[in-house]
């Protein structure tokens, strides 16, 4: 399927969408908790059910639907492979799950993951005397993981991805020595590791920062919760953006003193020159004249394509910079974002680290690759909406990795879009 977007206005209110970030890890804790967890109004995303499944593949006992009871504490080795599909997460988190049973644990994904770096955390759990091996020895899943992990020192890139670091630290609790985590590298993405810590902290565990890195305490346990998980800035970005550029949208249930990282989007909307309110748990975003600025997005990378996108359709020259860590998602979002700007008639120059976007001038419709990346669809239809014509891109269904939502609500808000064969 593809989805074909026209020029129009966007105005009114949404429900956000659950946090995808926050979901996975509520999965996984559930899992680890000894006894029964209630995970209120989850995101039920492709990626976050590939979590789901994988809980339930360690032993996990999964019921319900708009609110999940997940009964963990005592895991099991899987009886087949784990298949992690589209998501990153999924197998990163899982292979810190698999690290702690003396069974082997095989883990893979789709094509796309198959291809995400995996050799730091390959190298940082086998430092722990855990049998850790891509099976075709080049780094990447599919994975063999086989524990126990019996070590108390590892060492870590910070820079690949944060999702390592929340791999060993949610791990690194139940085991029963204390273990020191050095980054050899700067920590990238670091507000994606703060919601680690006050996830395991919520289902009753902690570590602690260091000079190094991190230490987490052994012999923690974690301790089943009722927890309702909070909307999700990322998300959020792409309706306050169609806001910003067309017309005047609201996004209720997102709380302004959230951790993540995402929530930098309303500096960046601040920053162009537009319109932003918060009113209670409602947050507001209005149309009016953007001007370019340079935007650092070391800590927030999945901003990367809605943020070029403002950029294009601001008056002047902006820098997006400190982002090169996005060409590891499950696309090169750098390339590809900037390929869809081109297409449509952006004047944008590709960087290492991010590009240079001279902005202000009038897009119009083109044929986007969206390379099944579901950042990469939704930020092509919101540039979709303020361009020429109509857009056609391709992936059309792919929003559903993080969004599913994602159609339905643009379509309340006036947007005109549509699923085609």
């Amino acid at each position: 399927m593809r989805l074909k977007v026209a020029a129009s206005s966007t105005e009114g209110s949404v429900l956000s969408s659950p946090s995808k970030s926050y979901t996975h890890r509520a999965m996984t804790l559930a899992l680890l908790a000894e006894g029964e967890s209630l995970l209120r109004r989850p995101l039920l995303g492709e990626d976050t059910l590939a979590t789901l499944d994988a809980v339930k593949a360690f032993g996990g006992k999964v019921a319900g639907d708009e609110t999940l009871r997940i009964t963990g504490g005592t895991l099991r080795c899987p009886d087949n492979v784990i298949d992690t599909r589209n998501s990153g997460t999924t197998i990163r988190l899982m292979a810190g799950v698999a690290s702690l049973l003396p069974c082997a644990t095989v883990l893979t994904g789709d094509e796309s993951v198959r291809r995400r770096p995996m050799q730091p955390l390959i190298d940082a759990l086998g430092m722990m005397g855990v049998r850790c091996e891509s099976t075709r020895g080049n780094g990447l899943a599919p994975l063999i993981v086989k524990g126990p992990n019996l070590g108390n020192r590892t060492e870590i890139r910070g820079d690949v991805s944060s999702q390592f670091i929340s791999s060993l630290l949610i791990s690194s609790a139940l085991k029963e020595v204390d273990t020191e985590i050095v980054l050899t590298a700067p920590l990238k993405s670091r507000p994606y590791v703060d919601i680690t810590r006050e996830m395991m902290s919520r289902f009753g565990a902690s570590c602690h920062p260091t000079k190094k890195g991190f230490m987490v305490q052994g012999g923690q346990r974690y301790r089943p919760q009722d927890y309702t998980v909070p909307g999700d800035f990322s998300s959020a970005a792409f309706p306050l953006a169609a806001g910003a550029l067309t017309g005047k949208v609201t996004v209720r249930n997102l709380d302004p003193k959230d951790a993540q990282g995402d929530r930098a989007f309303l500096d960046v909307l601040r920053a162009l020159g537009a319109k932003v309110e918060w009113n209670g748990d409602s947050l507001t975003c209005a149309a009016a004249e953007l001007n370019a600025t340079d935007i650092d997005l070391g800590d927030a990378p999945d901003l990367f394509p809605m943020t070029a996108v403002m950029c294009a359709y601001a008056k002047g020259e902006s820098r997006i910079f400190n982002a090169a860590h996005v060409r590891l998602k499950e696309s090169d979002r750098i390339a590809a974002t900037v390929t869809f700007l081109r297409d449509m008639g952006a004047d944008v120059e590709e960087r290492e680290d991010g590009c240079v976007v001279r902005g202000g001038r009038s897009l119009h419709g083109a044929t986007v690759n969206a390379f099944n990346d579901h950042r990469i669809l939704m930020a092509a239809a919101v540039a979709a909406l303020k361009a020429g014509g109509e857009t056609i891109i391709s992936d059309g269904d792919c929003h559903r990795i993080s969004y599913p939502g994602f159609v339905s609500d643009m379509r309340s808000l006036g947007a005109r879009m549509e699923m085609i064969p």
